[in-house]
């Protein structure tokens, strides 16, 4: 659900206002109103430029530290200039270590083109030019080569590598050479000196990469104290330009947002020092800020609704509505039992061993993984294995859901979640609008209900009777009539008409493709099924006749190579499609806008541990 908020405006004496600001961020609740834009101001500016910075910097040293296996040191105090100054210190490192790889780089490269020179000196070469001899170099391919050019030009094949010649001429005086072949460019140096080159670049290198893997552990808790010092900066620098001074500049003017449930301890407060403040009715063009609070299943599921848009304050937070949804179609498309139970097992050991951050997206996995297994126990998939066809467990059978079945389970899912999005569009327009503009939605849900209790049952093999064959006709009669002639309150009847037909149209197409949609969780499921049916059977077929020891061996490797290749095929499908019906289709009929702004409240900013 989306928290109610409440709006405020603050008149402070401009003496007072300092103080004022720090109860409001001890406070922590105030969602201050960006009435200016900050892209001009420097100050605001360059605590952004800063902090990207950082995150820079802390990502390499949060890496370094991981690959080292070290825990970085607590931090230590420092303000904002000393930090910057380290900060500074650190870049320069960084920044010259790159300049190093790149050196190592060029030198390697002009290793390689010398290699196929020797090692020779260039002062050989130049001693002969000073006694009128010239030493030139050339390239060509083997079958090019022409043996003339040996008594001509005393060439000298220095090496030949992959087919290709590369060899010397060496001429008295400058005569002119009618060699068709190509002139290499060399680097300034032989291959000593550049060994020598590398040599120094690997050991300053290895120094600094050195010094960098100190600095990583006990700087990094270091960059993070400043990272937050900097961002508290930001915000009160922000607060401070959103700020409006009134007469004179004497009056300093705020305007924000706080929860409504937090509205009471805030006034309170102010009341209790004496600061003045306004209550302020919320305006349809308000951009009011969207804070989710949704029960503990549903809160695992609000990352996916950020992966789209927070939803704006006078819509449904669509996060409890779909999270049922989700969940089965992920296990719809996994569609393993065998993998669900992997899933759930990684997931439960990796909550007690990594971070408290971490653990609602493994939560979210374990209930992943339990769907997983209730789907692949309908379809009967155990790790690739057909379970219909195991003689132990023929006497379940008949529990377990055919092809066709589960073609129709999956259509029926995808009927539901669209009903069940068209009731959430309907209740919200109830909500914004009022009864009567809800009345006309609710009317072709009716209309799709009995549509599909007149043709949809029996397709299942669910006789009906005459009689409740009659008492739906009737309810799509009524429910088309109300459609038809109410679906705009107060227009004319000949607008509700047009308006009608140009919305059963709409009802009517749309309502099919989006159905069809669904079926893909019927297809995906299947080919992962069948996929790891796939690597079992190569397993066994491709090692039939090797000793034992060696079939096991090659059967262990096919399994685990083959079935890692399906589970990550099968995790990227069974992640992509259920957003998509979730984005598509199903935010689609739940009529849902979004673009809501999230609530940052104005407060003290701590480090995450």
């Amino acid at each position: 659900m989306i928290v109610r908020m409440r709006k405020f405006a603050f008149m402070v004496y401009h003496k007072e206002y300092a103080s004022f600001l720090e109860s409001l961020r001890s406070m922590g609740v105030l969602h201050v109103i960006q009435k200016q834009a900050v892209a001009e101001n420097e100050t605001i500016q360059s605590f952004v430029s800063q902090r990207k910075r950082i995150s820079i910097v802390s990502r390499q040293f949060a890496t370094l530290n991981q690959h080292n296996n070290v825990t970085p040191q607590e931090p230590q105090a420092m303000g904002r200039v000393d930090g910057l100054s380290m900060l500074d210190h650190i870049e320069e490192l960084m920044h010259k270590r790159s300049s190093l790889n790149t050196q190592l780089q060029v030198v390697e490269k002009e290793i390689d083109e010398m290699s196929v020179w020797g090692n020779f000196k260039f002062e050989d070469i130049d001693r002969l030019k000073e006694a009128g001899y010239v030493v030139r170099f050339f390239s060509c391919s083997s079958s090019k080569f022409d043996p003339q050019w040996i008594a001509l030009y005393n060439a000298t094949v220095i090496n030949c590598v992959q087919s290709v010649d590369y060899f010397i001429t060496i001429t008295k005086g400058d005569i002119s050479l009618e060699i068709d072949a190509e002139t290499p460019r060399l680097p300034a140096q032989g291959l000593a000196k550049l060994d020598e080159r590398k040599s120094a670049i690997v050991k300053e290198l290895a120094e600094l990469q050195a010094d960098l893997n100190t600095r990583a552990v006990s700087e990094y808790n270091n960059l993070l104290a400043l990272d937050v010092q900097i961002q508290n900066e930001y915000n009160y620098s922000n607060v401070i330009e959103q700020t409006e001074a009134e007469a004179n500049d004497t009056l300093m003017l705020l305007e924000g947002w706080v929860p409504e449930e937090q509205s009471s301890a805030l006034t309170d407060a102010l009341d209790k020092d004496g600061y003045y403040y306004l209550p302020m009715e919320i305006e349809e063009e308000d951009n009011v800020p969207i804070k989710l609070k949704n029960n503990r299943f549903a809160k695992l599921f609000e990352p996916i609704t950020l992966l789209f848009s927070l939803p704006n304050y006078n819509e449904f937070d669509p996060t409890p509505f779909f999270a049922p949804f989700f969940m089965m179609f992920f296990g719809f498309c996994f569609g393993d039992a065998g993998y669900g139970l992997l899933i759930v097992l990684v997931a439960t050991i990796l909550k007690f061993k990594l971070s408290d951050k971490v653990k609602p997206y493994l939560s979210l996995f374990q209930f992943f993984g339990l769907s997983t297994v209730v789907f692949g126990m309908l379809s009967g998939s155990f790790f690739g294995i057909n379970l219909v066809q195991v003689d132990a467990l023929i006497s379940f059978k008949e529990y377990f859901l055919d092809r066709d079945n589960l073609m129709t389970l999956s259509i029926v899912l995808g009927i539901m979640q669209i009903i069940f999005g068209k009731s959430v569009a309907a209740a919200q327009v109830m909500a914004v609008k009022g009864f009567k503009y809800g009345i006309a939605p609710i009317a072709w849900i009716v209309v799709v209900l009995a549509g599909l209790g007149i043709y949809g049952l029996p397709m299942l093999d669910i006789a009906i009777s005459k009689s409740v064959e009659t008492v739906f006709s009737a309810l799509a009669v009524a429910g088309m009539l109300v459609a038809f002639v109410y679906n705009t309150p107060g227009k004319n009847i000949f607008l509700n008409i047009g308006t009608g037909v140009w919305n059963a149209y709409n009802m009517a197409s749309g309502l099919l493709g989006d159905t069809l949609s669904y079926i893909r969780l019927f297809a995906i499921g299947l080919t992962g099924g069948i996929l790891g049916g796939v690597f079992n059977d190569l397993a066994f077929s491709m090692t039939d006749g090797m000793n034992i020891v060696l079939r096991v061996l090659v059967v262990l490797l096919i399994l685990v190579m083959g079935h890692t290749i399906n589970f990550c095929l099968c995790m990227i499908s069974s992640l992509v499609h259920p957003i998509r019906l979730t984005f598509v289709e199903y935010y689609k009929n739940a009529e849902f806008a979004g673009g809501g702004k999230p609530y940052k409240p104005f407060k003290q900013e701590l480090k995450e541990d």
